[in-house]
């Protein structure tokens, strides 16, 4: 059956997921513009995700797998033309967009990606255990008297 399922799919259960380039979980606000047609609009929204070659976004405007459309980081004023490149759920009134540059744009997130070979499933995670000591309120009180003294 998994065989049937994976052939209908398009989809094989053997070959991990494959990416250009790694993505990067991060909410960072766009500015996603269109006109085809009649149909113009400007719309602020937020990514999901992004990576070199695009991002994922969530906004309330229609568009269509396909369509043309530019992504503005209000940041840098950069704009860059782009193609609707998946339509996802709706959720909240707002879909999941993927959204794909002309051409590769690491830059335009001025964010640093990871490496390739890098594995989320390896991250440090924050410990358990008890918290780190602090300095006690004399140590601090002696470390100010002395900046103090020293004219710093």
């Amino acid at each position: 059956m998994a065989e049937i399922k994976s052939s209908l799919s398009g989809v094989s259960d053997v070959s991990p997921e494959r990416r250009r380039t790694q993505r990067v979980q991060i909410a960072m606000p766009v500015i996603i513009r269109a006109k085809t047609g009649a149909h113009t609009f400007q719309e602020e929204a937020h990514t999901v995700a992004v990576n070199a070659n695009g991002c994922m976004v969530k906004m309330t405007n229609k568009v269509t797998r396909g369509e043309q459309i530019a992504i503005v980081n209000p940041k840098t004023a950069e704009e860059l033309p782009c193609t609707v490149s998946f339509i996802g759920q709706k959720d909240a009134g707002k879909m999941e967009v993927g959204i794909e540059f002309s051409e590769p744009s690491p830059l335009f997130w001025r964010i640093a990606f990871p490496p390739e070979d890098w594995d989320p499933s390896e991250r440090k995670r924050a410990s358990v255990g008890p918290a780190p000591k602090l300095p006690s309120n004399s140590s601090l009180r002696r470390y100010r008297d002395r900046r103090t003294k020293s004219g710093f």
